[in-house]
């Protein structure tokens, strides 16, 4: 993970909200092999975004992502192929006018971990694009 630029369409899961891009450096070496279990439960931030933007939660295969200081969310469930492939079927959102709507379906892959981050590929019908969470350590 040297560099890596994090963008998004509009309908992207992990990033919908904030489709922005930003640069992000990461220092190291990766994982070997991706720890990709990480992903399964844990609260997770993005690097360079303040929590009140966006955070993220999974447990029991519940994931909810938080926006506008938390009064807005998204939650999806999980279904895990392996452990480094899994789909997030929308079950629910607060903001009617966010362009995910319930019932769509994420593919998304582990691709690469070091320590606490984790980089995620994304697609949804044509649209793919990557990710990066920072989990946040107990």
């Amino acid at each position: 993970m040297k560099h890596l630029k994090i963008g998004a369409a509009a309908l992207c899961m992990v990033v919908f909200s904030q489709a922005k891009s930003q640069k992000t450096a990461v220092v190291g070496k990766s994982d070997e092999p991706a720890k990709c279990k990480n992903i399964r439960e844990g609260k997770f931030l993005r690097q360079n975004y303040p929590e009140g933007i966006w955070y993220m939660t999974i447990k029991d295969n519940i994931q909810t992502e938080y926006f506008n200081n938390g009064k807005d969310f998204i939650k999806s469930t999980l279904v895990f192929v392996d452990d480094c492939n899994y789909k997030a079927i929308v079950l629910e959102k607060s903001d009617k006018n966010d362009p995910v709507q319930v019932g769509d379906v994420f593919n998304n892959q582990v691709i690469e971990t070091q320590d606490n981050l984790l980089k995620i590929q994304s697609r949804i019908e044509k649209n793919k694009f990557e990710v990066i969470y920072v989990k946040v350590k107990k």
